[in-house]
């Protein structure tokens, strides 16, 4: 395995593009607030970076960049570096308009070879879109197939936990890659950059920016063969992670959630756009293993930032409409566990929607013990039972 400290592929002119890009990075923030900024701004060459930051000292630390000095700091970091001129450097980054000059790295680099799959969401999930996130990574995992996200909480994070239990995973920071976001998630990012990779384009230490997530949700869909969202609201940056994929050609998928609930908007409006249905880690390696592209393209209005544009269309061969498959009880599971699984499945998930009797409470309690101990069910926050995704 090849890891950071064994990596250092960087040249000069290319370390000194990122410096630069760290060093405008409150211009930049600046036109971001003012809805001006948008990652093309990255795509300036260096010298018309320059004219348009209009920042005497910002040149000036241009031309007193040393080369010594960035690699040195890399390497105080731990961290490995490859940049656009290295023949190793990811092949799908190279497809972006906008591509980063380096890309900085903790773990295992062929990690970024493409091959794995985004799973992005909300950042305040429903229990719902927690539990199926980590059965859908698990399951990917298992299969062999790296999962990619943000490592931000919520469902990005608990998909790379879910990824960590039965595979490997790869987090794109919009920070330095030496700098877990958020700061208390610091044992994911070890883990991370244990068993899998965590990457960014910025430099050690870089402090989060606003501007910075948008432009890291492109690095996410670019390093993957396709992007699935699973919750998320119509403004959900997951949506922009979902339009750099379609322009990129790769396929995008969500997983269906409750009509009712504002954390299924954005995946509802890409299914509605003709984005493929994901009810398991199953449908995801059918579009894997024997998807093109292609598609209708619906234009949708989002904002986080963002400008209207086309969204995917999915790439699968399987009839788009259909509606997920309820999950069947157990073959052999006890009449009173199997009738508890069907209210939970409903959406009855507390002792006192479960309960109708006083006189039940006791038997109710044990069986919900039993179907957990089985695997059936799982207890989340307040109390509550779900269905368990897997």
């Amino acid at each position: 395995m090849t890891t950071a400290s064994s990596t250092l592929d960087a040249c000069g002119a290319c370390l000194r593009r990122t410096a630069l890009i760290a060093g405008l990075a409150g211009r930049i923030e600046h036109e971001w607030r003012l809805r001006r900024g948008r990652p093309q701004l990255l795509a300036l060459a260096d010298e018309e970076l320059l004219r348009w930051a209009g920042m005497p000292e910002a040149s000036a630390h241009y031309e007193a960049f040393s080369t010594e000095f960035a690699l040195d700091r890399l390497a105080a970091a731990g961290l490995g570096a490859v940049c656009g001129c290295s023949p190793a450097y990811p092949a799908g980054l190279r497809e972006l308009p906008d591509p980063p000059a380096v890309v900085h790295f903790a773990g295992d680099p062929a990690l970024l070879d493409g091959a794995g799959v985004a799973i992005v969401g909300a950042r305040t999930p429903t229990p719902y879109g927690l539990e199926v996130t980590r059965a859908l990574a698990r399951g990917l995992g298992a299969a062999g197939v790296a999962v990619v996200s943000g490592m931000v909480m919520g469902i990005d994070s608990a998909a790379h936990a879910g990824a960590l239990e039965a595979g490997r995973t790869v987090a794109v920071l919009a920070t330095g890659a030496d700098r877990p976001y958020p700061a208390r998630a610091v044992q994911l990012h070890r883990r991370i950059a244990e068993a899998g990779c965590v990457v960014s384009e910025l430099p050690p230490g870089f402090a989060p920016r606003r501007w910075a997530f948008p432009a890291r949700n492109r690095l996410i869909a670019a390093l993957s063969a396709g992007t699935v969202v699973v919750e998320g609201g119509e403004r959900s940056g997951s949506l922009i992670t979902a339009d750099f994929a379609m322009e990129l050609g790769r396929f995008v998928a969500a997983v269906p959630g409750s009509v009712t609930s504002r954390m299924s908007a954005g995946p509802h409006l890409l299914m509605k756009a003709g984005a493929e249905l994901v009810r398991g880690a199953e449908d995801v390696l059918d579009l894997l293993h024997g998807a093109g592209s292609g598609g209708d393209v619906l234009d949708l209005l989002h904002g986080a930032g963002a400008s209207a544009t086309g969204v995917v269309v999915g790439a699968g061969p399987r009839a788009r409409a259909s509606a997920p498959e309820p999950v069947a009880p157990p073959l052999g599971l006890e009449p009173s566990l199997a009738r508890l699984l069907e209210c939970i499945e409903r959406g009855e998930g507390s002792l006192a929607e479960l309960v109708g009797d006083p006189s039940e409470a006791f038997a109710v309690s044990r069986d919900l013990g039993e179907l957990e101990l089985r695997g059936l069910v799982r207890r989340v926050f307040g109390g509550r039972y779900i269905r368990a995704a897997g």
